[in-house]
């Protein structure tokens, strides 16, 4: 399992993470296989958003003795009440929705505190702007939780919240027909096939791209969620591609945007999470989702890199989708952050180096004027 860095918060986590949402009402026995199954398989970062006490409670159990082995996601501001989940911005509820979760699961800190589901600007407002931020960043500052996150399927609104400067983490939904909707689209119309055979939906969204850009700049790591888009891409009648992806495939497309740290895959079984954890072996053919993207009458990408390096490999040993994904980065902020230009001149081969061989060009499925963006790099980072 391949390991990376979750922003700035100091975690280094498995790029395919275990998503606990489909836990919720199996017996513990089943809980118990599907954790013990990501553990095995050096899964090392999960997500327990759900509320309701026996499922937070069959986690802890079948954590117990190995809790310092996997990093939670805990949720603050997801409440049970009435026998029902529920989204809460009162203190006193949340605050007890958290302790519940501590207790239940048997620790007394949580590694990544997710602000739950913020996706419009009336509830960023609410959050940020009163009593619940400040609540959120105590937990923080006493040790009690490690990280700062928010989790939003909105992207203006996360990009408000990551530009803040108090997240750490972002948990996003983010897939490929994701990418193609606009800001305005209502959550849930996300799972709904008919959203995605409306005409114009072509391309990344800007909005999207300049969120993914902005929390790589800013040290915000990202945690997918819904990256296999609650099945619907895995579906040729659903898909906006008219073909099907593969779970591998979405896996990879996601890991390949700015930012991404882990993809969280919800898993009813221990065959599942060994069907997620197959990622790891794929090869590049495999993991490939250029070929459906530059194809598909949904998704037109002519010109711009979608990072998938099958322009490799360079003779001048330069990893062209990096040198892109740092220059793209750049132009999208306007400007050069620090640390987008120290990763760049980290880089052992740089836009400098190119030879003007033109071999890449000739390979990309997106045509991209590879040579032009090396020089550009060049120019705009100084080599």
């Amino acid at each position: 399992m391949r390991m990376r860095s979750l922003g700035r918060s100091g975690l280094m986590v498995s790029e395919v993470g275990l998503g606990g949402e489909h836990l919720q009402g199996k017996p513990y026995e089943v809980v118990k296989e599907v954790v013990d199954e990501a553990l095995a398989q050096g899964i090392n970062i999960m997500d327990i958003f759900m509320s309701e006490p026996e499922v937070r409670s069959n986690i802890g159990r079948a954590l117990a003795g190995r809790r310092e082995q996997m990093y939670l996601q805990g949720h603050i501001g997801s409440a049970w009440i009435d026998g029902q989940y529920t989204r809460t911005r009162d203190i006193p509820t949340a605050q007890a929705a958290f302790q519940d979760f501590l207790d239940r699961i048997g620790t007394d800190y949580v590694d990544i505190g997710m602000i739950h589901f913020v996706d419009t600007q009336e509830d960023f407002d609410a959050v940020f702007h009163g009593p619940f931020i400040e609540y959120a960043c105590s937990l923080k500052e006493k040790g009690i939780i490690r990280a700062l996150g928010m989790s939003s399927h909105n992207p203006v609104v996360a990009l408000q919240a990551v530009r803040t400067g108090l997240l750490d983490v972002l948990m996003f939904s983010l897939n490929p027909a994701y990418d193609l909707l606009p800001e305005d689209t209502d959550v849930d119309a996300l799972f709904q096939a008919e959203t995605f055979q409306k005409d114009g939906l072509l391309g990344v969204n800007p909005s999207r791209d300049t969120l993914y850009r902005t929390c790589e700049a800013m040290g915000v790591g990202i945690t997918v969620m819904k990256g296999l888009g609650a099945g619907v891409l895995l579906d040729a009648k659903a898909s906006p591609f008219r073909m099907a992806l593969t779970p591998v495939q979405c896996i990879h497309y996601a890991l390949t945007r700015p930012a991404v740290s882990s993809v969280l895959v919800g898993c009813r079984t221990a065959a599942q999470v060994q069907a997620a954890v197959a990622y790891e072996a794929a090869g590049d053919q495999d993991r490939d989702y250029s070929f459906l993207l530059s194809s598909s009458p949904a998704y037109s990408m002519t010109g711009q890199c979608m990072y998938c390096n099958h322009c490799l490999p360079c003779p001048a040993g330069i990893d062209i989708a990096q040198v892109n994904k740092y220059l793209d980065m750049a132009q999208t902020l306007g400007e050069v952050p620090a640390t987008v230009a120290a990763h760049y001149q980290a880089l052992s081969a740089r836009g400098g180096d190119c030879l003007a061989c033109g071999a890449c060009e000739s390979r990309c499925p997106f045509q991209v004027k590879v040579m032009e963006k090396m020089q550009a790099a060049a120019q705009r980072f100084g080599s």
